[in-house]
C-alpha cells in the first residue's frame, strides 16, 4: 500500500537492553574474544594465534548473532572440514539452543556444491552434474592424452597424474597453465601447445558430460558470483554474516568467493593466524589474510594472543622464532599458566643416536604418567622417520602413523560408487567406463560400440541392444537388469539402490580380490551404513566426494580396538590443529627442515618457519627438538652437517641444550 500519511512505529529492545543475553560473555571469554563476539557488524579480521580458543570464539559469535535476533539460517559458516562446522553448531546449541543447526555450516566445496545446483543453470550447468576426484580427473586426461597421441612423440611427455597436478595448481593460485609450466616444469616446456590443447579438450569433455571436479566447484562458483549479480544479490540477502575459519588456508578462488559474498553488505568475519599457513603446495596463499584489511578497507582486525595449550617457556621460544618473519601481523603469545621447563636441544652423533633417545624418552614419559596417545613424533616429511620407526618397533612402542591410504582411493569401493554415480549422472563416461570394463568378455575395444547403442536407445540403461561377443553378453544383461532395478529405486533412500549393486557386484568382487574378498566385503558394509544417513543420492554421493572417510574399518580397527596406547608419528602438516603434552620434532638440520626444496626461493623459507612454529606450538608441557651432527642425503649425494638456522631464530636463551652420554649399563 503507498501513499497518504502514516504513522511510526517504534521496535525496542527487550528488557534489560540489547545486550541483554542468558550467557555471561564477559566471564565466558577473554578481553580479546569478547571483542570479537560482540564486532557483529561490518568487516572484521581476527588474527588468532595458536592455542588461543579460535574455536570458542567462532561458537560464541554464533550463539551472540542468534540472540540478537538474526535467523540461524542467514548465517554462513565456512570450515576446512564439515566435522569442524558441526561440532561448532553443536556447541553453540548447547548455549542458545538446537535453532544453530539451521546455520549454513560446511566447507567452501560443499558450500559450492549447494549453491550450483540450486543456481548453475544459470552459467550451463545441469543440476544432476557429477563430482569427480582427483583420479578420475587424471584418467580423463589420460584419455585425451592418448586419443592426441601426445604420448608417441619421442621426447618424453607428462604422465596424467602430472598434467591433473598442472592443471590444478594453475587453477589453485591463479596462475596461467604456461606460467606455471615455466616456472616449475621447465622440462615440459616444449610441449606447452599440446598441454594447452589437452586441457581445452578434458574442460569440454567435462562440459558434455555433466561432470565436475574440485577445482571446478569453486571456480564456477566464482564466475557464478562474478557474472551474475542478481544470484549474487540474493545469496547476500539469504547469508547476511559470513564466518570464514583458517583463512590463511584458503587459495585465491576460495578468497575471491569470500569478498563475493561479502561485496553487498560487509558482515564478514576472517579467523586465521597467518603464522600458521604452511599449504602453499595446496594452493593456499598466506596473501588473502594479509591482505584482507585493503579488500574490506572498514575492516576492524582482533588480536587472540592468550594461549591456553603451551607453558609459557614454549611460546617464549615460538614468539622469538617468529620475530625473525619477513612480514605478518605481529603477535606475543602469552599464558597465564607456570613457564614450565625451556625446550630440550638434542644433537645427537648420528640418526641411530637421535633413534635411540626418542624411544628411550618416550619409554620414560611413559612410566611418569604420561600415555603414549598425548606424545607425538613430528617431522618434516613422511621418510623422516623411517629409522626411528625400526627402533620403536625393536623396543616394542606400539606407533600409529597418519596419512598414506584413503578409503574411497581403494579399488573396489571406486567400482562399487561408481554404479551409483552412473544412476545419479547418466552421463558420466569416467563412472560408466569403470563399471563396464568389470564385465568379463567386455574390453576397451568394445566400448565405443556401447557407448552409440546406449546413445541411440531411449533409456540410458536398457543395454539388451547393445552388441557384445557371447562371453561378455550374460555379464551385460546381469549389469543391465541391475542398472534399470536401482533406477527404478533412484528416488528412494541410497540404501535402496546401494542394495542392488551389492549383491550385483559381490560375486565380481570374490573374483576379483579373491585373496583378501572378506576384509573388502565389510568395507561394503561400511559403505551400505553411512548411505543410511542420508536421502538422496546425490545428497549421498556429493558428501562422500566432498568428505571422503580417510580409512577403512579394519584399519580403524587396528589402531582403536587393541589395548594398547599408541605414540603418534605425524607429517607437521598433518598435525595441525592438534596438540599433545609432550613433542619431540626431529631432523631439525639444514636440508631437512628447512627442506632443500624450500631454500630455493624466501616464500619457501617463510612457510618452512611457519612450520617449525606450527611444530613448537602442538606442544603442551615437554618440547624435544633434535638433530644427528651429520647425516647422508642420497638425493644429493652430500653430507647434511649444519644445525637449521631456525635454532638460531628461536635463540639459546630459549633452549636448554640436553647433553647425550652412553651408559655401558643396559636400561
Amino acid at each position: 500500500m503507498s501513499g497518504g500519511g502514516g504513522r511510526s512505529y517504534v521496535l525496542k529492545p527487550p528488557a534489560g537492553g540489547a545486550a541483554a543475553s542468558r550467557i555471561d560473555y564477559g566471564r565466558e571469554l577473554n578481553p580479546a574474544q569478547l571483542d570479537a563476539v560482540m564486532t557483529l557488524e561490518g568487516p572484521l579480521l581476527c588474527i588468532a594465534g595458536a592455542g588461543s580458543g579460535k574455536t570458542k570464539t567462532l561458537v560464541f559469535r554464533v550463539a551472540r548473532l542468534v540472540e540478537t535476533g538474526v535467523p540461524p539460517e542467514a548465517i554462513l559458516l565456512l570450515t576446512f572440514t564439515r566435522k569442524a562446522a558441526l561440532h561448532m553448531l553443536d556447541r553453540a546449541a548447547g548455549l542458545v539452543g538446537a535453532s544453530t543447526r539451521a546455520v549454513a555450516g560446511g566447507t567452501y566445496h560443499a558450500f559450492a556444491n549447494l549453491m550450483l545446483r540450486q543456481h548453475g543453470a544459470a552459467i550451463g550447468l545441469r543440476p544432476d552434474f557429477s563430482i569427480i576426484d582427483d583420479g578420475d580427473a587424471a584418467d580423463i586426461l589420460n584419455h585425451i592424452r592418448l586419443e592426441t597421441a601426445a604420448h608417441t612423440k619421442a621426447t618424453r611427455f607428462p604422465q596424467k597424474k602430472t598434467l591433473q597436478e598442472m592443471l590444478s595448481k594453475s587453477i589453485n593460485r591463479g596462475v596461467a597453465l604456461g606460467d606455471l609450466v615455466k616456472l616449475e616444469y621447465e622440462h615440459f616446456l616444449e610441449h606447452l601447445p599440446a598441454i594447452e590443447e589437452i586441457v581445452r579438450k578434458f574442460q569440454e569433455y567435462k562440459i558434455a558430460h555433466a561432470l565436475l571436479d574440485y577445482d571446478d566447484l569453486l571456480t564456477d562458483l566464482r564466475v557464478l558470483l562474478e557474472d551474475q549479480p542478481v544470484i549474487r544479490q540474493a545469496l547476500a540477502r539469504r547469508f547476511r554474516f559470513v564466518m570464514a575459519d583458517e583463512y590463511q588456508d584458503t587459495n585465491p578462488v576460495q578468497a575471491r568467493i569470500t569478498q563475493l559474498l561479502g561485496q553487498e553488505h560487509g558482515n564478514v568475519m576472517v579467523v586465521g593466524d597467518d603464522a600458521q599457513s604452511i599449504y602453499s603446495f595446496r594452493g593456499a596463499n598466506v596473501r588473502n589474510i594479509l591482505e584482507f584489511p585493503t579488500q574490506f578497507p572498514a575492516c576492524r582486525m582482533v588480536k587472540l594472543e592468550q594461549n591456553y595449550r603451551s607453558t609459557g617457556a614454549i611460546l617464549a621460544a615460538t614468539n622469538h622464532l617468529m620475530t625473525h618473519a619477513r612480514e605478518g601481523f605481529q603477535k606475543n603469545l602469552f599464558s597465564t599458566r607456570p613457564a614450565g621447563e625451556k625446550p630440550a636441544l638434542l644433537v645427537c652423533a648420528d640418526e641411530a643416536e637421535q633413534s635411540l633417545f626418542v624411544a628411550q624418552r618416550i619409554l620414560e614419559l611413559r612410566e611418569e604418567g604420561i600415555p603414549l596417545s598425548r606424545i607425538a613424533v613430528l617431522f618434516r616429511s613422511g621418510f623422516h622417520s623411517y629409522h626411528l620407526e625400526l627402533e620403536l618397533k625393536k623396543r616394542n612402542i606400539p606407533f600409529t602413523k597418519w596419512g598414506g591410504f584413503k578409503f574411497l582411493e581403494a579399488a573396489h569401493i571406486k567400482d562399487l560408487l561408481s554404479h551409483l554415480r552412473v544412476v545419479q549422472n547418466p552421463g558420466d563416461r569416467v563412472a560408466w567406463q569403470r563399471i563396464l570394463l568389470l564385465v568379463e568378455g567386455l574390453g576397451t575395444k568394445s566400448l565405443p560400440g556401447v557407448f552409440a547403442a546406449l546413445a541411440a536407445g531411449q533409456n540410458p540403461y536398457d543395454l539388451s541392444a547393445v552388441k557384445v561377443s557371447k562371453r561378455a553378453r550374460e555379464g551385460l544383461d546381469r549389469l543391465g537388469a541391475a542398472l534399470l532395478e536401482a533406477d527404478r529405486r533412484r528416488a528412494g533412500p541410497p540404501e535402496r539402490v546401494l542394495e542392488v549393486f551389492t549383491d550385483y557386484y559381490l560375486p565380481i568382487l570374490k573374483n576379483l580380490y579373491f585373496d583378501d574378498y572378506p576384509k573388502r566385503v565389510r568395507d561394503l558394509d561400511q559403505v551400505a551404513i553411512m548411505s543410511g544417513r542420508y536421502s538422496s543420492l546425490t545428497s549421498f554421493l556429493s558428501e562422500l566426494a566432498l568428505e571422503p572417510p580417510r580409512d577403512s574399518r579394519d584399519d580403524q580397527l587396528a589402531v582403536q580396538d587393541d589395548d594398547e596406547e599408541r605414540l603418534v608419528l605425524s607429517t607437521i602438516h598433518s598435525a595441525k590443529g592438534l596438540e599433545w603434552h609432550s613433542v619431540f620434532v626431529i631432523w631439525a638440520l639444514e636440508g631437512r627442515f628447512p627442506s632443500f626444496g624450500a631454500l630455493r626461493d624466501a616464500e619457501g623459507l617463510e612457510e618452512e618457519r611457519r612450520l617449525m612454529y606450527v611444530a613448537m606450538t602442538r606442544a603442551q608441557e615437554n618440547l624435544y627438538i633434535t638433530y644427528p651432527l651429520y647425516a647422508y642425503d642420497q638425493a644429493s649425494g652430500g653430507i647434511l652437517a649444519r644445525p637449521s638456522r631456525f635454532l638460531d631464530e628461536i635463540g639459546p636463551d630459549h633452549l636448554e641444550r640436553w647433553d647425550l652420554q652412553r651408559s655401558t649399563t643396559p636400561g
